[in-house]
């Protein structure tokens, strides 16, 4: 009769579906992914479009893979740029020597030289660097990508000294009639390894090392009192991620055929692979792959609009942090949460509302950090700037004024809508809360 009693229960609160074997959600999702893949240079077919496309193809890769450490390892690396940039040369070498006519490697196969590359310099670096954890770890890996960095103005016949190395991708018998000359082909090679990748690195998630790596990074003392060794765990995760980095950095090299050490090994590539995979979400799979449209979007589209884009994207990073930690993927997982419990449609208004109020806050502000800008940079230039079609005179005190006051009405609304935001947030989640205990009761 107990266990009678246990089933019904059991099947009445399960309030979702089994699809065995297959997982119908999942597979929709991935092929959702690949359609994306391939339909997206079919309607963006501009070249820029398919400069970006291509970018974000490897640089999902990268990001991915630097998330192993931070978002499933909890290790804060300042050296990612180390496996990726020591991938896009010995790739770019294996180019070279291929064109040369010496050791013919296929050019589909150049990115996976790129990958064993970072996976051997993983091995031999990682073994040093996993043996602290925390900020110890952190401080060992900024100071190993400074010293390879270093490094490479000693080496110039590897590194190519300030000029960097040149290939042509161009060479050997064609794959199935393609020859990679053309952009379009390059982006469908990028666009399959990042498939495949992307799939490996999720696969990982499930294995029992990936597992392992979340509970080191959660607990690592009751790791180490079961019985596992808890810098092995790190040394071997860090060591898949620097195989992945490296085929990004081989893809890399593929797609803009040169490799500059000052760009690929710098400190500066390290921080912006922490700072985009962190806003697009380290704590979900999904979010480094955000994290890599915005780093395109950044480096490309919003460099070309403004001089002070790093800045831009420096407050937004401090403004993450403060008031949402675990990204955009946290942001949109909190309103999937509402929407299932039925009571997202609340919530459209005051979208609106915060919405509206933000326009104010952006113009003003922005128009203060360009009038700023415009002084120190381009006074040369004169008084007047060209602030989205509108002319401003930074030597008027109305110019300053006005944007002082855009920016104050915006604050003050802006106020106005997140007091009212906060308020039917916090009234919905404690619905929700007992709506998951009237369940569980039930």
């Amino acid at each position: 009769m107990t266990s009678t009693t246990t089933t019904t229960t059991a099947a009445t609160t399960t309030q979702y579906y089994r699809f065995k074997p297959w997982n119908i959600g999942r597979f929709l999702i991935w092929s959702l992914f690949a359609i994306v893949l391939i339909v997206s240079p079919l309607l963006f077919k501009s070249s820029l479009a398919l400069t970006m496309l291509s970018q974000m193809g490897y640089l999902i890769i990268i990001c991915l893979s630097y998330n192993i450490l931070l978002g499933q390892g909890g290790m804060l690396s300042f050296g990612h740029a180390v496996y990726v940039g020591l991938g896009s040369f010995l790739a770019i070498h294996a180019m070279n020597m291929g064109e040369k006519g010496g050791l013919q490697i296929p050019l589909v196969a150049i990115p996976l030289v790129g990958g064993l590359a970072g996976m051997f310099f993983a091995i031999l670096l990682g073994f040093v660097t996993t043996k602290k954890s925390g900020t110890t770890f952190a401080m060992i890996t900024l100071g190993i990508g400074e010293l390879v960095a270093s490094m490479a103005l000693m080496f110039p016949s590897f590194f190519g000294g300030e000029g960097g190395i040149t290939t042509n991708r161009v060479y050997g018998p064609s794959f199935f009639g393609f020859n990679f000359g053309p952009q379009i082909q390059v982006y469908y090679l990028i666009a399959a390894y990042c498939f495949v990748c992307t799939a490996l690195m999720y696969a990982f998630t499930g294995t029992p090392l990936g597992r392992m790596l979340n509970a080191v990074r959660d607990n690592p003392e009751r790791v180490e009192f079961i019985g596992y060794n808890t810098q092995r765990v790190r040394y071997f995760a860090f060591i898949i991620a620097g195989f992945f980095a490296g085929i990004g950095g081989g893809l890399a090299s593929i797609n803009f055929e040169i490799v500059n050490a000052a760009d690929s090994l710098s400190a500066i590539r390290s921080g912006g692979y922490l700072l985009f995979t962190f806003l697009g979400g380290a704590v979900f799979f999904f979010g480094p792959i955000i994290g890599a449209v915005l780093l395109v979007f950044a480096s490309i589209l919003l460099s070309e609009l403004s001089k002070a884009w790093q800045l831009y994207f420096g407050l937004v990073f401090v403004f993450m942090v403060m008031f949402a930690p675990g990204g955009i993927a946290s942001l949109v997982m909190m309103n999937l949460r509402v929407a299932r419990f039925g009571k997202f449609g609340r919530f459209w208004l005051l979208y609106v509302a915060l919405a509206v109020a933000l326009v104010p806050v952006v113009v003003g502000a922005a128009a203060l950090i360009e009038m700023i800008y415009h002084i120190q940079l381009n006074a040369a230039l004169g008084p007047n700037l060209n602030y989205f079609g509108v002319a401003i005179d930074t030597s008027s005190a109305a110019s300053w004024l006005g944007a002082a006051a855009i920016l104050a009405v915006g604050l003050a609304a802006l106020e106005v809508a997140r007091r009212r935001f906060v308020r039917v947030w916090g009234q919905a989640q404690e619905e929700i809360e007992a709506e998951i205990k009237r369940r569980e009761a039930a």
